[in-house]
């Protein structure tokens, strides 16, 4: 008959001694966090990338608006000299109106190009994160920089250790390769350890010390067909990043050939399209003094205002091209950052 009474307070500690499946799983998580890792820098170069591509054309478009004014008073020009001479009955009519078409058609292409560049500053500002109805300027232009040659093989192997995704790629194989020894750890012993020690008895006054002190070996016997389930899906795990690891590899190498190739190209256009406005120039002004001389009439200077424009606007696509590529390889290279840097240092 009670009542009765009794207490037990203890500390306890526990310890797991050996677990071949928590190492490989821990060691797993780790290379994912690296994995992680890349992947964000990746997506960082991916950004410098976007922006890249926007920034460069809109101050592409921003120079069509200088060439299309530019144009425009040349056009400009040539329709008040063909109009003058026309009332001084030193040419005809026609070369008047051929003057006026042609002024009007550099007006339409200067609306154009202004409505472009409003709408890629736009662009610009989406991907840079501006508010809504911020307004800017765009300060650096997009001036010819030589770009110092690099051979496919250096290229290729600075790819390799430097691009993001692909060490991320690297990291999930690892990550895969652990899991699946975590996997296959399913089918060994662990080992564990825990002690307590306190006092218990029916009163404090009377208490007397008590402790436990185990070890506890666990051997799985019945968990054959849920390991061997777990092997295999840790096998295609691993089979997949190897997979996606190759193919990447694969898209480097493509990638890498593709900005050089591109890099040479456009500059070569670039300096043959320099060389076309300085031609075009020249014929555009021999055939104004022609016409002024009245040796021939606006058919000839209209047509050579139109290979002034081409020439110019083939500049401009051919720098921004050049450009562009440069961006394009160091993203390739996996220096997209530090690479914009420098390939523009200059202003």
């Amino acid at each position: 008959v009670g009542p009765f009474s009794y207490f037990d307070a203890r500390v306890a500690i526990t310890q797991q001694l050996f677990d071949w499946k928590s190492v490989n799983a821990t060691r797993a998580a780790s290379e994912s966090l690296k994995s992680t890792e890349y992947s964000y820098k990746d997506a960082r170069d991916l950004v410098v990338l976007a922006v890249g591509y926007t920034y460069l054309q809109a101050i592409a478009d921003e120079a069509r608006i200088e060439t299309s004014e530019a144009q425009v008073k040349t056009a400009q020009a040539l329709y008040d000299q063909a109009n003058d001479q026309v009332t001084a009955g030193t040419s005809p009519a026609i070369d008047g109106l051929r003057a006026k078409v042609e002024l009007q058609t550099r007006q339409q292409q200067l609306i154009q190009a202004r409505n472009n560049f409003a709408i890629q500053k736009l662009t610009v500002a989406r991907v840079i994160g501006l508010a809504p109805g911020q307004e800017f300027e765009f300060t650096d232009k997009s001036p010819y920089q030589p770009f110092e040659e690099i051979t496919v093989d250096e290229a290729e192997n600075r790819a390799y250790a430097a691009r993001s995704d692909y060490q991320a790629a690297e990291r999930d194989v690892h990550a895969a390769q652990f899991s699946r020894r975590a996997a296959r750890a399913g089918y060994f012993p662990s080992l564990s350890f825990s002690a307590d020690y306190g006092a218990g008895g029916a009163h404090p006054s009377a208490a007397t010390q008590v402790f436990d002190v185990r070890g506890t070996l666990s051997i799985p016997l019945f968990l054959g067909g849920s390991v061997h389930g777990e092997v295999l899906e840790a096998d295609a795990r691993l089979q997949q990043n190897r997979e996606r690891l190759d193919n990447l590899r694969a898209q480097i190498d493509s990638d890498v050939r593709a900005a050089l190739l591109n890099l040479q190209s456009s500059a070569e256009q670039v300096k043959v399209a320099r060389s076309n406005i300085d031609l075009a120039e020249e014929t555009l002004a021999q055939s104004r003094d022609r016409f002024t001389a009245g040796v021939t009439d606006t058919v000839e200077v209209v047509q050579s205002q139109e290979a002034v424009a081409s020439a110019h606007e083939q500049y401009i696509s051919s720098l921004y091209s050049f450009n562009f590529a440069k961006i394009s390889l160091a993203r390739a290279i996996g220096v997209a950052e530090a690479g914009v840097k420098e390939y523009f240092k200059e202003k």
